[in-house]
């Protein structure tokens, strides 16, 4: 994609005159720095200042980036305007860095927005000792109140009865499952984070979950990366201003519940997420060193919020999509459940491994969806050599999910949504090493059991009650995902029909 696909015609020239201003700048202090580099991973030319900006489709970068790793190998390295970025590709070389080489890939890349808007507080885009005990922390809690557990089940069992009665609501009809869904998601971590759950209808839930949807779509947007690219032209308009923007309504809003939250904290009557977390700020206000600070509190529920909500609810929105795509696969997945738990009952966790085609269909889902596919970006900790090439300290690093879930020498048919990818001859459910949708090693997602477990019980809750089809305005389903920091399917509506 060309820059001015990305830029109208007058906003080019006011980049190209910033650029020319800063031009010898940039290029001479920060563009040549790869030059003395030796043996450093192999990647395609770049151009002054702006790098492999030029080849590159912003909208779809991780496309472009499989298709650098066939020429390249699978680590080579590519420059993101003056930046050099190493890309490892392929199950074996992701599984190599992040897992047998935890420390020196441990870190999280210092990315300008994401720099801008959690300033290296939280769980995601954290740093260092900081980041290593909000991790510990957050696990630890989540595991207290819960996740993985009944307690959470029986909490995902009543939230799958609400968003039972919203479809049932359209009878039938032509609507957009994307807010209902993603608010369904959202009371389950909520019940955990703010220790209740919200209405649909609650207008500043509905307000904070469209807010978080649309900066995890902005994140990935093409003026989103020109800007991470060249912070210094952060005095443009752009995605990077507006999700600034929702970020600090974002934080108005939890430093509103925040402040209520204190004036009625109780120690010996903890349940939230957010009581634990206040109580231990109480317990170290005295250690000027202490991690547990208002920056951490409010970075670490923002985190667990967008990534509680996001990627799993984005995943059932595929699984809404393929369902009606492939209506044969639904079928079998529908007679599978009802054959176990039947019609009236509702599905607990217990029956998983008694429905191996529903859970080879959901597995096929994740890996088809591809649902974070440029993964979250690392840094390097130290200089090191890997497979054969030297990478320094400090240099970002990509290790390409979409790349792991989508190889085809761990695939047989990569490209197609396929649920026998996951069962064996016989029809059993078998495991496959290459299905890391949730990334692997020390910075793999938290939430991950409670992930499996939602995506698991809304999904057969859903399927044992309702039949989703086309909506009769819409000629041919296509597979297209949309652009953002994850990859969104790209339909309007669905109609679930009452079986």
């Amino acid at each position: 994609m060309s820059m001015t696909s990305v830029f109208s015609l007058d906003a080019v020239t006011v980049v190209l005159l910033a650029v020319l201003t800063i031009i010898l700048l940039v290029y001479f202090n920060t563009g040549s720095k790869s030059r003395g580099i030796i043996n450093f991973p192999p990647g395609p030319s770049p151009l002054p200042v702006i790098g492999n900006l030029h080849i590159l489709d912003l909208k779809k970068l991780h496309i472009s980036l499989r298709e650098l790793s066939e020429k390249y190998g699978t680590v080579f390295s590519i420059k993101l305007g003056p930046t050099n970025v190493v890309v490892l590709t392929g199950y074996e070389t992701v599984k190599d860095a992040l897992v047998n080489h935890p420390d020196e890939f441990g870190e999280r890349a210092h990315v300008p927005i994401f720099e801008t808007v959690t300033k290296g507080y939280g769980i995601i885009f954290g740093h260092g000792e900081s980041w290593k005990q909000m991790r510990r922390f957050t696990l630890t809690t989540l595991r207290n109140f819960g996740m993985g557990k009944k307690t959470i089940e029986d909490k995902i069992i009543e939230e799958t009865d609400f968003l039972i009665k919203e479809f049932d609501s359209y009878k039938g009809q032509p609507f957009n499952p994307t807010i209902k869904l993603n608010s369904a998601v959202a009371n389950i971590i909520c019940s955990i984070v703010f220790g209740d759950r919200f209405d649909y209808e609650d207008e500043r839930f509905v307000n904070l979950v469209k807010r978080m949807n649309e900066n995890i779509q902005l994140a990935g947007s093409p003026m989103t990366q020109l800007y991470n690219a060249f912070p210094f032209l952060g005095f443009l308009p752009g995605s990077h201003k507006k999700m600034i923007s929702n970020v600090k309504l974002i934080h108005a809003f939890l430093n509103n519940y925040f402040k209520e939250n204190r004036r009625k904290l109780d120690e010996n009557d903890l349940r939230s997420f957010i009581d634990v977390f206040m109580f231990r700020q109480q317990q170290e206000s005295d250690n000027p060193d202490s991690y547990f600070h208002d920056n951490n509190l409010i970075f670490t529920t923002t985190n667990l919020f967008a990534a509680g909500m996001e990627t799993t609810s984005t995943t059932l929105r595929w699984a809404v999509l393929l369902m009606m795509k492939y209506p044969e696969i639904q079928k079998k997945v529908h007679e599978e459940i009802i054959s176990v738990i039947g019609s009236e009952r509702s599905p607990r966790a217990e029956d998983w491994k008694s429905l191996p085609y529903t859970d080879a269909v959901i597995h096929e889902i994740q890996r088809f969806a591809d649902i974070v596919p440029l993964n979250i970006t690392h840094e390097t900790t130290v200089d090191l050599n890997f497979k054969g090439y030297f990478i320094p300290k400090g240099t970002p690093v990509i290790p390409l999910l979409s790349s792991v879930l989508f190889d085809k020498t761990q695939w047989e048919k990569s490209n197609e949504f396929n649920p026998s990818h996951f069962l064996d001859a016989e029809g059993k459910f078998v495991k496959r090493n290459a299905f890391i949708p949730f990334s692997i090693g020390r910075r793999s997602c938290a939430g991950e059991p409670l992930a499996k477990m939602e995506l698991f019980l809304f999904f057969t809750a859903l399927i044992q009650k309702f039949k989703f089809q086309v909506p009769p305005d819409v000629s041919e389903l296509e597979l297209v995902s949309g652009v953002g920091f994850t990859s969104f399917p790209k339909y309007k509506n669905v109609c679930a029909v009452r079986r």
